[in-house]
């Protein structure tokens, strides 16, 4: 787990700007730092710089940049090649010199080409320049566990593990894409590939982007739609077979990621997910597996006594942190600082706590996220199956609220709130993305360009080759929220304190599996995650598991209209908003004040609107750090 960064520019970078940049992302690799300049064709330069988090092979032998015993190839590498012991087996001609999975994506590179990445089981991001053939590519992960980031001008591109090697480069303009901004008050995130910088963009999960004389070209080689096709032609529609099948598979992708030079433990929240995470590993170490959670003073949404009783059960060395609200809020000054692209995703902060916990005690910590995306876990892919039913009577309700005569009494309007979602509901693109059509006017209301912006919805899903809209749902969540906003958060809080967080469930194998296998399997008679629940019922008392999930939500509305109020009317102050030039100074100081009034957008929405005023906050957070001279 480390951050890198580098260039193959036109421009006169020197070694001193290369260490500046590479310097910005200290915390994800305190343990080591490189970086290198090589001369590159048409008189341009290569710039190759890591920080480094020492997991495997803790030697000098595992510095990076790397190269090749022959010098040919070089690279720096973000991540964990979790079967670098069998393909290292594979590639015995190779002279190795060290021990680490660094050395054997140089090997497999010089043995199959760019095709190696096909071979590689694991996390990653990964820059690698063919001296050879002059050649750079730019490699991220399957899922997009890691991230990687590019600028890219004619005659320069600029990559990193985040923004603020970019933010460091000199000549950056540093221009914000007033369009991506209304979906990223409503969604909370900035998907791939858009960033919120003109020509920055984030390297698509599961893709390879290829510099080969002077232009840029992009390829996939796992791409979720593709391969989930590919998966349903081979199906596996016994039950018993397919909890056995899976079971193995999870428990090699948890011994996979319990390889490490360094002290290892585990999340536990005592949900189904991490608690079959922690057992599997604990069942496959001979000492007691290191656990944390986070526990909350208000008993009405703690569940670490749960966690507790998990970690009993399976005899693991246990740490829990009960934290107040005053924990949480003396860490909302630190999101711009880790986060370094808007991100408004309130979980990050008891993300943060529990990983800050952690790290005390372990650099590495196994994780559930996947459970829900891959296994059909969240509440809403319930209201989407239900959605999918009731869709036939919406259309005829908005067809009647439509006639000719009847149209300009805007009775659908009037339609009680769920009534309205359905009826309103006639994106073909956007069928299992329904929501408050209010929050998506008043999230376009408040930017200042009207014209030419992204649609707050993901207009994508007649792409996806299904009917059922709740399998649907989940392959979009896959492409979108769990990379975006799920995966970046934990990576983002997780490195604040250079603890590596590792992924069972978002195994290839066990991601591909799960598209084999039949969707009742998943979800049965309103029974969600039905198959992970099972097999984590073979290691844990259902007692300790079933139960109503309570969740946790930070008090984003006590503290906007509480310590946060000032703060907010200042970032929404007419003057300031017209001369930043980003927001609707005439709507948005409105916009703000009716919230911080009723809890509402304006007159008689129904709705709070905290979570746009929390969006809108963090943005202008993010703008106060990094924008000079932002006036705030």
């Amino acid at each position: 787990m480390c951050g890198i960064c580098g260039f193959l520019s036109e421009k006169e970078y020197c070694l001193e700007q290369l260490k500046r940049m590479n310097d910005t992302m200290r915390h994800r690799g305190p343990d080591d730092g490189g970086e290198e300049i090589f001369p590159w064709s048409g008189q341009r330069r290569l710039g190759l710089a890591q920080r480094r988090l020492a997991i495997q092979d803790l030697s000098p032998l595992g510095h990076q940049p790397m190269h090749s015993a022959d010098g040919k190839v070089s690279v720096v590498f973000n991540g964990e090649i979790y079967n670098f012991h069998s393909l290292r087996r594979e590639l015995d001609g190779y002279p190795f010199r060290s021990n680490c999975d660094t050395e054997v994506i140089l090997a497999a590179y010089q043995k199959w080409g760019i095709s190696c990445v096909e071979h590689f089981r694991g996390m990653f991001a990964i820059a690698l320049a063919d001296h050879s053939d002059q050649k750079l590519y730019l490699i991220r992960d399957r899922i997009g566990k890691k991230p990687l980031y590019y600028w890219a001008e004619p005659g320069n591109l600029v990559f990193a593990s985040e923004l603020k090697p970019i933010l460091a480069c000199e000549g950056f303009s540093g221009r914000i894409r007033p369009d991506v901004l209304s979906r990223y008050l409503y969604q909370q995130y900035i998907n791939a590939p858009e960033t919120v910088f003109e020509n920055v963009y984030k390297l698509e999960p599961g893709s390879i982007l290829i510099w080969e004389e002077g232009k840029l070209s992009l390829q996939k080689y796992w791409d979720i739609r593709t391969v989930y096709d590919h998966c349903q032609k081979d199906p596996v529609s016994d039950y018993a077979q397919a909890k056995e099948e899976l079971k193995s598979l999870l428990k090699t992708a948890v011994a996979r990621r319990m390889i490490a030079d360094v002290p290892l433990g585990s999340f536990l929240s005592g949900g189904y997910d991490s608690s079959l995470i922690t057992a599997l590993a604990q069942e496959n170490s001979d000492k007691p597996v290191k656990t944390f959670s986070i526990g909350f003073y208000e008993e009405s949404y703690n569940e670490a006594k749960y966690a507790a009783a998990v970690a009993r059960h399976l005899g693991c060395d246990h740490t829990e942190l009960y934290i107040g609200e005053k924990e949480m809020f003396d860490l909302v000054d630190s999101i711009p600082q880790y986060y370094d692209e808007p991100f408004a995703d309130s979980s990050q902060i008891p993300s943060m706590l529990v990983a800050g916990l952690a790290k005390k005690d372990v650099t590495v910590a196994l994780s559930g996220d996947g459970g829900d995306e891959f296994f059909c876990g969240y509440n809403l892919y319930q209201k989407v199956a239900q959605a999918q039913l009731l869709d036939l009577p919406g259309t005829l309700v908005h067809g009647a609220c439509n006639l000719p005569g009847i149209k300009g009494l805007h009775i659908e309007e009037r339609l009680p709130f769920a009534a309205r979602m359905i009826a309103g509901n006639r994106n073909c693109q956007t069928k299992t993305q329904f929501g408050v059509n209010d929050y998506i006017r008043c999230a376009q209301n408040m930017v200042a360009q009207k014209e030419g912006i992204l649609p707050c919805h993901y207009e994508v899903e007649s792409g996806y080759p299904v009917k059922n809209w709740q399998i649907r749902r989940m392959l979009l969540d896959m492409d979108t929220y769990l990379p975006g906003d799920i995966l970046c958060k934990v990576d983002r809080a997780s490195m604040k304190y250079s603890l590596e967080t590792r992924c069972p469930i978002l195994d290839q194998d066990v991601m591909e599996y799960s598209f084999r296998i039949d969707h009742s399997f998943k979800y049965h008679r309103g029974d969600k995650k039905r198959i992970l629940k099972d097999i984590a019922y073979d290691y844990i008392p259902r007692k300790l598991l079933d139960r109503p999930k309570t969740g946790f939500g930070v008090p984003l509305d006590k503290w906007l209209r509480g310590p946060l109020r000032e703060q907010l009317l200042a970032y929404a102050d007419g003057g300031f908003l017209k001369r930043q030039g980003l927001f609707d100074a005439g709507f948005v100081p409105r916009m703000i004040q009716n919230y911080l009034d009723t809890g509402d957008a304006g007159p008689a929405t129904g709705a709070n609107y905290s979570k746009l005023a929390w969006s809108f906050f963090v943005f202008q957070q993010w703008y106060d750090r990094y924008m000079p001279c932002s006036g705030s």
